[in-house]
This record gives structure tokens, C-alpha cells and sequence, in this order.
């Protein structure tokens, strides 16, 4: 049997529908009851402390919208506006009304004072007696009106702030609110949760009218204390910070508790999303078939420029790609405009039957449904483009298969992640809208004006331009050292997603750290790999494709080096330096290069060689041999890749001392023996005889690696560059 209990803590006088149900359990207290429905809630974050010793009404506006933008189920990304109206000094010290408004392109949850644009309301309440207004026209007379023309733009959505006679105004797209507003019979379920209290909006795109529609109804409604915009989200206010604050989350939690009660009845009976149709294949299993398909898609999904592909099987992903529904579902639209700017009108779904053995399959469907999926689009595109509309990449942002979870696909880690995450929330509300009804969403029409429509092409301008590396996945062996760890960051600054693969992790994670800190999330990644270990190898290539979808440049760095005479060099020594420099930079070519190929986007390969690869070096028979064979690989994996587009290309540097593990080895001593010299008397040495008399730095070699891996050398390969100051023994010939 289920257990039906009220929860009087949130609601004291709470209408008959608001009951969650629970199974039946005699060891359950009340209390432990009543946390369960506390984590299904929205929770009220307000803090009084916090908030009083905010002096402006702007601050208190900012610490509002960031409360509210710290859940993305009340909030997605970069959706959703906040406002206040405040009385400022104008410049010449009058006391003016202001209305504080999120500017366009900025996102709740992390935007400051300076993302919110001030606009005079004088200037604004006029226009609420107009009968219509085009959006270009709107723009052009709101920037009139700004406080301060360094203000950001006004949000696409300012006028519905505006209109609305209240202090303080939230617009939010929380899903519990989305999956009413997308059901098919959503205003009649509004009518038994909210009453007399709620406005309903018919669907249009936000803009002019709609802001007065709006404001129409509420002014129309003395009960209002809501808006419920079809298809589209929430509008709420209040007289002051917190009330507003207060009465956004208790709304959505009105809303929650209903469609909680519906669907914990739907997953009592085994009927979410109409069952269960395929099981999750096994962790291990999913992540390794994610990790070999993931390049194939990589290449498929890119254009003119590759793109970022991300791996998600979290619960609810696994729970919907499996389920009956989930292939009529995903295709009925998204569940608002904000979901469809990042993910597109619909996902590809794969159906396919998930057998851990049967990859071979997936990947034939993964091509013919890529393929399908742009034709479609571009059929879509014809059918609604208007004039001077350029399409978009046709490939799919998310893709979807059975039992292993969503691929997500975008310019960058953070993109693709972006994209992921909002259809996380489009689950939600699916979930919730089929739990009450029948989820519907935008025509065709309607999507296309929005994911073509100027203003959210606007928001999407405001990105700062793409760099020479950037959507580029460079793996670096030997990361955590002067030459890798400088590539690295020489690399990440253009743009680049970095890998830096080295035995001492822990050195590898600190860069990793450090170039994350400064260029944003995920852009670096650290793994532990043996470059001699065939198996680690291939590990960390695959850790490489889960996490970005494949790879673009290789530096083969990784490296040692030892000194002895000729008849005192050991066959250990030998050995030694032929598996790292030899067998290494083989293992580590090879993988890349199969990757490279599945992808189908050409890449870039470059060795770090020696002035030894040209030159007989005294007492270094092991490490010149091993540096001579790196030299000669990579020329013939250029001769093999070059009709794939894959370029190879070596730099021979000399002499690079700092931040080496090499240098800071017993190789230090060995060098100096051989020349005579003491070990601190080697930088100068080297400094002497070069015909540039200078010394060679990690970053010297690193702007070798970004002029090869760039688009400037897309016409070289099989070329060594010489990086050693001029060295004319090692001058090739």
C-alpha cells in the first residue's frame, strides 16, 4: 500500500492535491518523511544576514538572481531575467525611477552588477499604450533610454518587467513550472493547483506584445499572483527583494509537490516514460563503447571546424534513453525556447538495441542517423528560412542511445557540457509533463524564429572570438616537464583542450590545475600513462576521447636520457632508451593515429627530437640512436598519414634545461663529465656554442609546436625544425 502524508512545514493550509506518496515502511520516522520531500523542494536559499549588509538595491537585485540561478531546476543557463525598480540621481542630481534589468547574453547564477543594465522607467511607460512594436524597434529605443550607454544591452524580455506595476519582477524557466506549461492540458491542471491566482499566456515569441499581454492579464486578475507562459516559463514579483525571492520558490514548490505526487504514482506502477524498453548496459561497458565511438561521431558531428564531444550517463539519462517513449519523446520538440537555442529543435536518437558486442552496429547507425539527422535539418531550414538567414551546422547537439547514455556535442568542453546539461532539464520536464498530461511543445515554425531569430543571435555575438586552437584536443607526453607543461599552456592559451599524459601524475595535475584556473572548467585534463606500456597507452587515449570525443595534435615528448662511453653502454641502457624514445613515441603515434583516422579530420603530429637526431653526440650512443629513430618515425607515419591529412613534423632543440627532469638527473653530471666542465658550468657552455650565443627555454620549443600544429604549417610535414641557437655540428645536411 502507499502511504499518503501532508507536508505542513511547507504549506500549512495546503490544497487536497498536495500529498506525496511513499511505499509503505514501518522503520521510517515522520522526519525522515519530511526530508525526503524537502529534496524533491526547491529549496529557499535566503539568508537575512547575508542580505542586509547589502547597501543598494542593485546589489540586493544581484544576490537575488545568483539565489536563483544556483538551481537549474529553477533557473537554466543563461535564461531567465531579474529586475528592480529603484530611485537613482540622475547627472544632474534629480531623483529619477530606474529599472535594473539582467542584460542580454549574461547568466543568473554568476552575473555581477555590472551585467545589469539601468534603463529610466519615464522613458519606458509610455510605450505599454502602444499597439505594437517590431523587436529591431524595441532595441533601437531602449538603448535610448539606458542610465549609462556602457550598460550591457537590455534583456530581449525588459519591457515585460517594465509593464508590470511591481517593485520586483523574477522570470524563471523552472522545470516543474516548463512540464505545466507543456502539457496539453496545462491550464486546466494551473486551475487545480494554483486556483484563481495565476495568469495564463498563450505562446508567442517574447518581444513587445507579449510584455503587454502580460501585463493585460494581470492587471485584469486582482487574484494574480503569477503568470504561467505557455511553453516558455514563470513570472512572479513581490514588494521587496525577499518577498519576490520568497514567492518565486514557493510557486515552483506548488507546482513540484503536484506533479510529484502524479509521477511517484507513475514510477510505483513501472510506467515512467511508458517503462522500462532496454536496460543500461554495465558501467564499464558503456564507458569503454562511449569511448570507441565517441571519435567516429567526433568526426561526423563536425563541420568546417571539429567539435567537442561529451559522454553522460547519469541516472535520469540512462533511465530515459531506455525507456518505451524515449524515441516518440525526444522527437516531439523542445520544452522551451532556452532549451532550444543550445540543443536544437530535436535530439538524434539512435535505436538500437544495447548489446555490448554489437558495436560494429552502433556505429553503422550512429553514421546513417548523422547523416539523416542533417539532411533533415537542412530540409528544415528551406521550409523556414527567411531572407539572408545563414544555417547553421546541421549536425545534432545531442545524441542519444540505449543503454549507454548522451553524447553532447559543441565548440568547446564547457559547450558541449552546456548542451548537456539543458537536456537534463528537458528530461525533467518530460517527466513531469507526461506524469500530468501529454508533453507538447513549439511548432516547427515557432522553433525556427527562435533559433533564428536576430535578438538570441545577438547574445550569441557577445562570445569572444574563437582562437587558433580552439575546438583542438593536443595530447602531450611528458606534461608535467619544462617542455610539455610549457606547451601546454603555450597551446591552452590559443584555445586548445590539453591533455598531459606523464608518468608523475601528480606533476601533471598541478599544470592541469593551473591551466584550468585560468582558461575555464575542464580545459586541461591529467593522466598517469608509461609511454613504453602498450595498454596505458591506449587507456589514456581512451580516457582522452570520453572526455573531449578524440584527438587533434600530439606532441611526443616523453622522453630520458643517459650518458656512457660506447664499450660501457650496457645492453640494459640500450634497451632503456630504445623502449622510451623508440617504442614510446611508436605506441604513442600509433594510437593517435588510429584516431585520427576514425575521426576523419586530419591532426597534427610532433616529435621532440635532439640535435642527436643529426648529430653524433659523444658519449650518448643509446640516446642518439633512439633520437635518430624518432627523427626517421616520424617521417614515415607523415608518408603514410598524408593522404589522411595527418601531418608529422619534428623539432630538434638543444640543451633545454630548465624545468627538466632530464636535466636535473644524473644526466646533468654525465654531460658535464664528457665535456670536461663542472655541472653548473653547462648553461654558459651551451650558451657559447651556439652562433647565436644564446640559452633555449621550454617556451622556445613550445612556439615550435604551436607553428607546426597550426594552420600556418598546413602545407608541411615531414620537415624538422632546428631550435638550438645555431649549433654547427647539428646543422642538417
Amino acid at each position: 500500500m502507499l502511504k499518503q502524508y501532508f507536508v505542513k512545514a511547507l504549506y500549512p493550509k495546503q490544497p487536497k492535491w498536495f500529498k506525496i506518496k511513499t511505499n509503505k515502511n514501518k522503520e521510517k520516522t515522520k522526519q525522515t518523511k519530511m526530508e525526503v520531500v524537502q529534496e524533491i523542494m526547491v529549496q529557499n536559499l535566503w539568508d537575512s544576514s547575508k542580505a542586509s549588509v547589502l547597501s543598494s538595491g542593485l546589489e540586493q537585485l544581484v544576490y537575488r538572481s545568483n539565489l536563483l540561478g544556483a538551481d537549474r531546476r529553477v533557473c537554466n543557463w543563461g535564461g531567465g531575467n531579474t529586475s528592480s525598480k529603484t530611485i537613482e540621481k540622475d547627472f544632474r542630481g534629480r531623483d529619477i525611477e530606474v529599472m535594473w534589468v539582467k542584460g542580454s547574453g549574461s547568466d543568473l547564477a554568476t552575473m555581477k552588477a555590472g551585467n545589469f543594465t539601468g534603463l529610466r522607467m519615464d522613458d519606458i511607460r509610455p510605450l505599454f499604450e502602444r499597439e505594437e512594436m517590431t523587436d529591431e524597434e524595441m532595441v533601437a529605443y531602449l538603448a535610448n533610454c539606458m542610465i549609462d550607454a556602457k550598460h550591457p544591452r537590455a534583456s530581449i524580455e525588459t519591457l515585460l518587467h517594465a509593464f508590470l506595476p511591481f517593485k520586483h519582477v523574477d522570470h524563471t524557466h523552472p522545470d516543474a513550472i516548463i512540464s505545466l506549461c507543456c502539457a496539453d492540458n496545462g491550464q486546466e491542471i494551473a486551475r487545480e493547483i494554483y486556483g484563481n491566482r495565476f495568469v495564463w499566456v498563450p505562446y508567442i515569441r517574447p518581444g513587445f506584445k507579449l510584455s503587454q499581454m502580460i501585463a493585460e492579464g494581470v492587471l485584469a486578475n486582482p487574484n494574480a499572483e503569477l503568470v504561467l507562459m505557455e511553453k516558455h516559463g514563470l513570472v512572479t514579483w513581490g514588494e521587496t527583494q525577499e518577498e519576490c525571492y520568497a514567492k518565486t520558490i514557493a510557486i515552483i514548490n506548488e507546482a513540484e509537490a503536484y506533479i510529484e505526487a502524479k509521477s511517484a504514482a507513475q514510477a510505483a506502477e513501472g510506467r515512467v516514460f511508458g517503462g522500462q524498453f532496454a536496460k543500461p548496459l554495465e558501467e564499464a561497458q558503456r564507458r569503454a563503447i562511449a569511448a570507441e565511438i565517441m571519435p567516429l561521431v567526433r568526426g561526423l558531428a563536425s563541420g568546417e571546424k571539429p567539435v567537442i564531444v561529451t559522454f553522460d550517463d547519469e541516472g535520469d539519462v540512462l533511465e530515459f534513453v531506455g525507456s518505451r517513449d524515449a524515441g516518440e519523446l525526444s522527437q516531439v520538440g523542445a520544452a522551451c525556447p532556452d532549451h532550444l537555442v543550445h540543443t536544437k529543435v530535436v535530439p538524434l536518437f539512435i535505436n538500437w538495441k544495447p548489446d555490448a558486442a554489437d558495436v560494429a552496429g552502433l556505429k553503422e547507425k550512429l553514421q546513417a542517423g548523422i547523416a539523416e539527422y542533417r539532411a533533415q535539418y537542412q530540409a528544415y531550414f528551406e521550409r523556414n528560412k527567411q531572407a539572408n538567414d545563414v544555417m547553421f551546422d546541421s549536425a545534432p547537439r545531442v545524441i542519444l542511445i540505449p543503454g549507454i547514455g548522451m553524447l553532447n556535442t559543441g565548440k568547446s568542453w564547457v559547450n558541449s557540457k552546456l548542451s548537456g546539461a539543458l537536456y537534463h532539464r528537458a528530461i525533467a520536464v518530460m517527466k513531469g509533463a507526461t506524469a500530468i498530461g501529454r508533453f507538447v511543445s513549439l511548432s516547427e515554425n515557432e522553433s525556427y524564429n527562435v533559433e533564428y531569430w536576430p535578438l538570441e543571435l545577438y547574445k550569441l555575438s557577445l562570445a569572444p572570438a574563437e582562437a587558433e586552437f580552439s575546438r583542438k584536443v593536443a595530447f602531450i607526453t611528458g606534461g608535467a616537464g619544462g617542455i610539455g607543461s610549457e606547451t601546454a599552456r603555450r597551446l591552452a592559451e590559443e584555445g586548445a583542450h590539453v591533455v598531459l599524459a606523464d608518468l608523475n601524475l601528480e606533476g601533471a595535475q598541478k599544470v592541469a590545475a593551473e591551466i584550468n584556473a585560468k582558461y575555464g572548467e575542464n580545459r586541461a585534463l591529467a593522466v598517469k600513462m608509461d609511454v613504453t606500456q602498450e595498454e596505458q597507452v591506449a587507456q589514456a587515449y581512451a580516457k582522452t576521447a570520453l572526455t573531449y570525443g578524440g584527438v587533434d595534435i600530439i606532441v611526443n615528448n616523453a622522453g630520458l636520457a643517459t650518458s656512457s662511453p660506447f664499450t660501457e653502454t650496457s645492453l640494459q641502457e640500450w634497451n632503456l632508451n630504445m623502449s622510451v624514445l623508440g617504442t614510446g613515441y611508436f605506441l604513442v603515434a600509433r594510437e593517435a593515429f588510429k584516431l585520427m583516422k576514425e575521426q576523419g579530420l586530419g591532426g597534427s603530429m610532433v616529435f621532440i627530437g635532439s640535435k642527436n637526431s643529426v648529430y653524433a653526440g659523444k658519449n650518448v650512443t643509446a640516446y642518439s640512436s633512439a633520437k635518430a629513430l624518432e627523427a626517421h618515425l616520424a617521417r614515415c607515419i607523415a608518408a603514410e598519414g598524408g593522404e589522411l591529412g595527418i601531418r608529422v613534423n619534428t623539432i630538434l632543440p638543444d640543451a633545454i634545461l630548465q624545468g627538466s627532469a632530464i636535466w636535473n638527473s644524473n644526466w646533468r653530471n654525465e654531460r658535464a663529465a664528457a665535456y670536461g666542465i663542472e655541472p653548473d658550468q653547462l648553461e654558459e657552455y651551451y650558451r657559447k656554442r651556439t652562433t647565436l650565443l644564446v640559452n633555449i627555454y621550454p617556451r622556445d620549443i613550445a612556439e615550435g609546436v604551436a607553428f607546426f600544429a597550426s594552420s600556418k604549417a598546413a602545407k608541411t610535414t615531414g620537415c624538422m625544425l632546428t631550435i638550438d641557437g645555431g649549433v654547427p655540428a647539428a646543422f642538417v645536411r
